[in-house]
């Protein structure tokens, strides 16, 4: 039975949707039956888990995320692609199969022309800013909202293949065919740079005699370096990224104005949707974290309505003195984030190797703000589910009329999130009825 379970788990990251859905569906009803040892659920979330339809450092596909919340235990999960949402239909489906609180989001990076001479959470990129849209109930993009949608991944389109035509020039002899060598990586034709990274060490064991040869020579680094890391392929697809795309690298154009969205247009997309604009946090040392409060004043007052922090690079250092300062600008954060009514999404995002599956909520130097992550990540899942379920989510014109102000839409939102349990049952709420009545209602539940 183990083999049988394990070939089921490898299954749900299969590129073939139906074969993931009917892996899924037939790992729950073993579980039923008790034959698949899941974890006690634990008040414990992730809510910034990136997909295979952008990249997972370790091939999570939707499904195969939602599989693993209820394996592990974990009480709220939630998907961020870059720049599409080819996966929330599926991942939201799988979570209702799996009794999961699930959310989805989308990730790029915008302009920010009131910052462009100071980076904020894009290193050494001034006026690049990464971006977020959390609460997204649907992958159906309103006709109004198509175009920029679009645009997002025609951008990424063009960027990825600027990449690849600096890198082939750069790694001669051994080159990539983006078609052919990099999209087939992918299962949505959404290819970000840790793929190109994969196609060209793909390609290096195809074109060359010695890899490692070919790898010391263009990475400028000791061949028992090259060696080592080749025996770490995490580490060593980190390192070709570091060396070759990100700045200062062969493959890399430093962004300007036109090279990414206005923040303008990824707000509209992310309404058009009923979705919540998220301001994101890198870690306060940066000079445009440095000056938080302008920062927070300009997108609050651009429309973002919640906050992401990715907590396991506040406060996760050796360095005592590095920690200590970290562990102050997390703490500060998440204190700026309660006083402008911006609800907290946490997550380790999981796109690079050596992140970990969830964040260690037990670790001492979170206990100060592991309530504020907790109430953030039922905050999003209630307002996932009165929206997929009702229509009744933050941004319906429901929630404006009987909740005007942000605070109290955080508050009922998050009291949903605490009531209502996962899986598929009927909410049977209208727009009739009041917050109290509605919470009435689901409390019966």
């Amino acid at each position: 039975m183990n083999s049988h379970i394990e070939a089921l788990e490898a299954q749900l990251n299969d590129f073939d949707q139906q074969v993931r859905s009917a892996a899924l569906a037939e790992l729950v009803a073993l579980s039923d039956e008790g034959k698949v040892p899941l974890e006690p659920e634990k008040p414990i979330a992730n809510l910034h888990c990136h997909t295979f339809f952008s990249f997972n450092a370790y091939g999570y596909s939707p499904t195969g995320l939602a599989w693993l919340a209820k394996r592990r235990g974990i009480r709220l999960l939630g998907i961020v692609d870059f720049d599409v949402l080819d996966a929330v239909d599926e991942f939201l489906d799988a979570c209702e199969v799996a009794g999961v609180r699930g959310s989805a989001g989308i990730e790029t990076r915008v302009f920010l022309p009131e910052f462009a001479t100071r980076e904020t959470n894009s290193p050494g990129e001034p006026g690049i800013y990464y971006h977020m849209g959390i609460g997204f109930t649907n992958s159906d993009v309103p006709a109004s909202a198509a175009p920029i949608m679009a645009d997002l991944r025609q951008r990424a389109s063009q960027r990825n293949l600027g990449v690849v035509e600096r890198l082939n020039a750069y790694l001669t002899p051994v080159t990539v065919d983006y078609e052919a060598d990099v999209l087939p990586l992918t299962p949505g034709g959404n290819a970000t740079e840790r793929h190109i990274v994969v196609a060209y060490i793909r390609a290096a064991e195809r074109m060359t005699s010695d890899p490692a040869a070919f790898w010391t020579e263009k990475l400028k680094l000791p061949s028992e370096k090259i060696t080592a890391l080749m025996g770490d392929f995490g580490s060593f697809q980190n390192t070709i990224r570091t060396k070759l795309i990100k700045r200062g690298g062969p493959g890399y154009v430093q962004p300007g104005p036109d090279t990414f969205p206005a923040i303008e247009d990824f707000h509209t997309l992310i309404t058009a949707c009923g979705a919540l604009p998220t301001i994101t946090w890198l870690d306060g040392t940066t000079p445009g974290e440095q000056a938080i409060g302008e920062l927070l004043d300009l997108l609050v007052g651009k429309g973002g309505v919640a906050l992401n922090i990715v907590p396991d690079r506040n406060w996760n250092f050796a360095d005592p003195d590095v920690k200590k300062l970290k562990v102050e600008k997390l703490y500060e954060i998440v204190r700026l984030a309660a006083e402008y009514d911006l609800p907290l999404n946490v997550g380790t995002e999981m796109n690079a190797f050596g992140q970990k599956l969830v964040d260690d909520f037990d670790a001492p130097e979170l206990a100060p703000v592991r309530e504020a992550f907790l109430d953030g990540a039922h905050f999003i899942y209630g307002h996932t589910l009165m929206q997929r379920r009702a229509g009744l989510g933050y941004q319906s014109a429901w929630a404006a009329a009987h909740l005007p102000t942000r605070r109290e839409r955080n508050t009922f939102y998050t009291q949903v999130g605490r009531t209502v349990p996962p899986g598929k049952a009927k909410l049977d709420v209208d727009d009739s009825m009041t917050p109290t009545d509605v919470l009435d209602k689901l409390w019966s539940l």
